[in-house]
């Protein structure tokens, strides 16, 4: 099994009030630079941030890392649109970093890069890959592809309370800059993504349609971001089976049924709680008060935790440890106090 991750930007995420991610523009250009690298080394090695929220929650890939340490897949990374280097070993397919989505034509690099990955998942050679995603505000542009391919499917939230409105305040204004009408582009994906969506959403749908046509099995890896991606590859006549992996915490998200989503799509839908709940960590306790959510296939690896017959007690405490290492990893960064 691979985990295959597409790492990119939007500016989208820069719009006020739509990503915890997107608090600060600065650590938000770096996160998914600074996920490909904890997935990869267990802590930031050239990215200069550590993406610790203020109330202690981690980026979901201090998740997935630690499910690594135990399961050890191999991963791959994607530059889906980067707009800051990382150090990790990454995959091109010509994505550029995506625009403010209520600007006429925010991704123009869309059906290049949904034709490049199309064309890698088709020739990987493994049997079995799940797929993921890292970006931030990647939900609403997530809700402004399926808008535009005309899915009335809601999406979730890094922050606690879903800013909801606000997401379809951004997505009216996006498809009115592109001339386009709820559902003006089904069947289209490629359109889809370019007017009213993000890099990642269009890398990460062209390889999951490629890696669907020479039968491999595909895990989606994550929660709306994926949906959105099933969505697209239903869009582009793409019927085969296709799971879904996703954490508790998007799977009881008021704003999502996320079980009717699986139903519209044929999904195989699988819903992992870790029993962050039942930990006295700062990080899992935020977790379980509802940030963060999902990322950088935080549910996907959950799910291979119990496949492989991993306890959640014994990932609770790689958890731990990951996160012990990034903290010392910060405080390195910022020096003596």
């Amino acid at each position: 099994m691979r985990l295959v991750v597409f790492a990119g930007t939007t500016r989208t995420a820069e719009i006020p009030g739509l990503s915890a991610a997107g608090a600060d523009p600065d650590v938000m250009a770096h996160t998914p630079s600074a996920d490909a690298e904890i997935l990869e080394y267990g802590r930031p090695v050239r990215a200069p941030v550590v993406p610790v929220s203020p109330s202690g929650c981690p980026t979901p890939a201090v998740v997935t890392r630690a499910v690594r340490e135990r399961a050890g897949f191999e991963t791959t990374v994607v530059d889906a649109g980067l707009a800051e280097p990382t150090a990790a070993p990454t995959v091109t397919v010509g994505a550029r970093p995506g625009g403010d989505v209520r600007r006429a034509d925010p991704v123009p690099t869309a059906p290049g890069a949904f034709a490049a990955a199309r064309e890698f998942g088709r020739d990987l050679p493994d049997d079995e890959v799940f797929v993921a995603e890292t970006i931030p505000g990647g939900t609403t542009t997530a809700l402004g592809v399926l808008t535009a391919l005309g899915e009335e499917r809601g999406v979730s939230s890094s922050l606690p309370d879903n800013p909801v409105e606000r997401k379809r305040e951004v997505v009216a204004d996006a498809l009115a800059a592109s001339g386009l009408d709820p559902g003006d582009a089904a069947g289209d994906p490629r359109r889809a993504v370019r007017r009213a969506g993000d890099p990642v959403l269009a890398s990460a749908a062209g390889f999951v349609v490629g890696a669907l046509e020479s039968d491999t099995a595909v895990t989606l890896a994550g929660g709306t971001q994926l949906v959105a991606v099933a969505a697209l590859a239903r869009h582009a006549d793409r019927d085969e089976p296709l799971s879904l992996a996703t954490t508790s915490f998007v799977a009881e998200d008021p704003a999502v049924d996320l079980r009717g989503a699986a139903a519209d799509f044929d999904l195989d839908l699988t819903v992992t709680d870790p029993g962050f709940g039942e930990s006295d960590h700062v990080a899992m306790r935020r977790y379980a008060e509802g940030e963060a959510k999902e990322g950088v296939g935080m549910g996907g690896a959950l799910a291979l935790a119990e496949r492989e017959e991993i306890g959640m007690a014994r990932v609770r405490e790689e958890i731990r440890e990951t996160y012990d290492d990034l903290l010392d990893a910060r405080e390195v960064a910022d020096g003596p106090r």
